[in-house]
Protein backbone atom coordinates (compact mmCIF):
# COMPACT_ATOMS: atom_id res chain seq x y z
CA UNK A 1 0.00 0.00 0.00
CA UNK A 2 1.18 3.34 -0.65
CA UNK A 3 1.00 6.16 1.42
CA UNK A 4 1.56 9.77 1.18
CA UNK A 5 2.33 11.92 4.69
CA UNK A 6 0.81 15.26 4.22
CA UNK A 7 0.14 18.71 6.21
CA UNK A 8 -3.54 18.70 7.80
CA UNK A 9 -4.63 22.84 7.20
CA UNK A 10 -7.92 24.15 7.93
CA UNK A 11 -9.11 23.72 4.41
CA UNK A 12 -9.29 19.54 5.22
CA UNK A 13 -12.59 20.08 6.84
CA UNK A 14 -13.51 16.28 6.49
CA UNK A 15 -10.57 15.42 7.46
CA UNK A 16 -10.58 17.44 10.40
CA UNK A 17 -13.78 15.98 11.39
CA UNK A 18 -13.03 12.29 11.13
CA UNK A 19 -9.69 12.92 13.56
CA UNK A 20 -11.87 14.28 15.79
CA UNK A 21 -14.65 11.59 15.99
CA UNK A 22 -11.45 9.07 16.00
CA UNK A 23 -10.12 10.59 19.21
CA UNK A 24 -13.68 10.26 21.31
CA UNK A 25 -13.95 6.50 20.04
CA UNK A 26 -10.03 5.71 21.22
CA UNK A 27 -9.85 8.22 24.19
CA UNK A 28 -13.11 9.12 25.47
CA UNK A 29 -11.96 10.09 28.84
CA UNK A 30 -9.56 13.06 27.46
CA UNK A 31 -12.26 13.83 24.87
CA UNK A 32 -15.68 12.50 26.02
CA UNK A 33 -17.63 14.84 23.46
CA UNK A 34 -17.10 15.57 19.30
CA UNK A 35 -16.71 19.56 19.89
CA UNK A 36 -14.03 18.98 22.60
CA UNK A 37 -12.17 16.89 20.00
CA UNK A 38 -12.48 19.15 17.22
CA UNK A 39 -11.02 21.50 19.42
CA UNK A 40 -8.14 19.65 19.76
CA UNK A 41 -7.67 19.11 16.15
CA UNK A 42 -7.83 22.84 15.08
CA UNK A 43 -5.69 23.59 17.78
CA UNK A 44 -3.20 21.04 15.70
CA UNK A 45 -2.76 23.40 13.12
CA UNK A 46 -1.34 26.17 15.34
CA UNK A 47 1.62 28.08 14.66
CA UNK A 48 3.86 25.84 17.09
CA UNK A 49 2.72 23.32 16.18
CA UNK A 50 3.03 20.11 13.33
CA UNK A 51 -0.20 18.30 12.42
CA UNK A 52 0.42 15.87 9.58
CA UNK A 53 -1.79 12.96 8.05
CA UNK A 54 -1.52 9.56 6.45
CA UNK A 55 -3.26 8.62 3.48
CA UNK A 56 -4.14 6.15 0.86
CA UNK A 57 -3.89 6.24 -2.75
CA UNK A 58 -7.69 6.90 -2.76
CA UNK A 59 -7.23 9.82 -0.29
CA UNK A 60 -8.65 7.45 2.90
CA UNK A 61 -6.90 8.92 5.80
CA UNK A 62 -4.91 6.19 7.65
CA UNK A 63 -2.97 7.94 10.84
CA UNK A 64 -2.29 11.57 11.84
CA UNK A 65 0.49 12.71 14.43
CA UNK A 66 1.08 15.92 15.69
CA UNK A 67 3.73 18.17 17.69
CA UNK A 68 4.05 20.55 19.91
CA UNK A 69 6.97 23.28 19.72
CA UNK A 70 8.37 24.04 23.34
CA UNK A 71 11.66 25.22 25.13
CA UNK A 72 12.36 27.39 22.57
CA UNK A 73 12.48 24.91 19.68
CA UNK A 74 14.78 22.50 21.10
CA UNK A 75 12.21 20.06 22.29
CA UNK A 76 8.93 19.14 20.44
CA UNK A 77 6.18 16.73 22.14
CA UNK A 78 4.61 14.12 19.67
CA UNK A 79 0.79 14.71 20.05
CA UNK A 80 -1.01 13.08 19.27
CA UNK A 81 -0.22 9.60 17.17
CA UNK A 82 -3.53 7.52 15.83
CA UNK A 83 -4.04 5.09 13.03
CA UNK A 84 -6.94 4.08 11.98
CA UNK A 85 -8.68 0.95 12.94
CA UNK A 86 -7.63 -2.24 10.95
CA UNK A 87 -4.76 -0.14 9.55
CA UNK A 88 -2.49 -0.77 12.54
CA UNK A 89 0.82 -3.05 12.81
CA UNK A 90 1.31 -2.40 8.98
CA UNK A 91 3.85 0.04 9.46
CA UNK A 92 1.72 2.95 9.29
CA UNK A 93 2.76 4.69 13.42
CA UNK A 94 6.32 4.11 12.21
CA UNK A 95 5.63 5.90 8.70
CA UNK A 96 4.52 8.63 10.55
CA UNK A 97 7.13 8.88 13.13
CA UNK A 98 9.80 8.73 11.08
CA UNK A 99 8.22 11.45 8.74
CA UNK A 100 7.68 14.01 12.44
CA UNK A 101 11.11 13.23 13.25
CA UNK A 102 12.28 14.72 9.33
CA UNK A 103 9.61 17.67 9.99
CA UNK A 104 11.08 18.75 13.77
CA UNK A 105 14.28 18.18 12.04
CA UNK A 106 14.22 20.87 9.90
CA UNK A 107 12.65 23.48 12.81
CA UNK A 108 15.84 22.34 14.58
CA UNK A 109 14.31 19.98 17.51
CA UNK A 110 17.12 17.95 19.29
CA UNK A 111 14.66 15.84 21.44
CA UNK A 112 11.25 14.72 20.54
CA UNK A 113 9.36 13.59 23.70
CA UNK A 114 5.98 11.87 24.22
CA UNK A 115 3.82 11.08 27.29
CA UNK A 116 2.22 7.78 26.97
CA UNK A 117 -0.50 7.36 30.13
CA UNK A 118 -1.49 4.09 31.70
CA UNK A 119 -4.65 4.69 32.63
CA UNK A 120 -5.93 0.99 31.77
CA UNK A 121 -3.52 -1.01 33.40
CA UNK A 122 -1.61 -2.06 31.13
CA UNK A 123 1.87 -1.98 32.40
CA UNK A 124 3.74 -3.02 35.76
CA UNK A 125 3.61 1.03 36.53
CA UNK A 126 0.06 1.30 37.14
CA UNK A 127 -1.87 0.64 40.08
CA UNK A 128 1.25 0.58 42.21
CA UNK A 129 2.77 3.31 44.58
CA UNK A 130 5.67 4.29 42.50
CA UNK A 131 7.34 6.31 45.37
CA UNK A 132 10.15 6.35 46.71
CA UNK A 133 11.73 4.01 43.92
CA UNK A 134 10.45 5.20 40.79
CA UNK A 135 13.60 4.57 39.13
CA UNK A 136 13.62 0.81 39.76
CA UNK A 137 9.94 0.38 38.74
CA UNK A 138 10.83 2.04 35.50
CA UNK A 139 13.62 -0.62 35.26
CA UNK A 140 11.60 -3.25 35.59
CA UNK A 141 8.29 -2.72 33.54
CA UNK A 142 6.66 -5.28 31.99
CA UNK A 143 3.72 -4.76 29.60
CA UNK A 144 0.69 -6.13 30.91
CA UNK A 145 -1.54 -5.31 27.71
CA UNK A 146 -0.76 -4.45 24.66
CA UNK A 147 0.78 -0.68 26.08
CA UNK A 148 2.19 1.47 23.17
CA UNK A 149 5.68 2.66 25.02
CA UNK A 150 6.86 -0.73 23.55
CA UNK A 151 5.78 0.41 20.10
CA UNK A 152 7.89 3.61 21.28
CA UNK A 153 11.04 1.67 22.23
CA UNK A 154 10.86 -0.31 18.31
CA UNK A 155 11.04 3.64 17.26
CA UNK A 156 13.95 4.59 18.85
CA UNK A 157 12.56 6.14 21.99
CA UNK A 158 13.77 5.55 25.88
CA UNK A 159 11.97 5.95 28.80
CA UNK A 160 12.79 8.84 30.67
CA UNK A 161 10.52 8.94 33.30
CA UNK A 162 7.62 9.01 35.14
CA UNK A 163 4.70 11.04 36.40
CA UNK A 164 2.75 9.03 38.90
CA UNK A 165 -0.84 9.46 39.12
CA UNK A 166 -1.16 11.83 36.50
CA UNK A 167 -4.61 10.39 35.67
CA UNK A 168 -5.52 9.33 39.32
CA UNK A 169 -4.42 7.31 41.60
CA UNK A 170 -2.10 4.07 39.99
CA UNK A 171 -2.69 6.30 36.63
CA UNK A 172 0.95 7.12 35.47
CA UNK A 173 2.12 9.27 32.80
CA UNK A 174 5.52 7.14 30.84
CA UNK A 175 7.30 10.03 29.64
CA UNK A 176 9.76 8.76 26.57
CA UNK A 177 12.16 11.05 24.20
CA UNK A 178 14.43 10.35 21.58
CA UNK A 179 17.58 12.62 20.30
CA UNK A 180 17.18 13.64 16.90
CA UNK A 181 20.90 14.84 16.32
Amino acid sequence: MDIKINNLTAADKEIIQQLAQWLTELWPNAWPHLDVALQEVQASLGVDRISRVAVDDRGTVLGWIGAIEQYDGNVWELHPLVVKAGFRRQGIGRSLVNDLEAEVRKRGAITLWVGTDDEENQTTLSNVNLYPNIGEHIAKIRNLRCHPYEFYQKVGFAIVGVMPDANGLGKPDIFMAKRLR
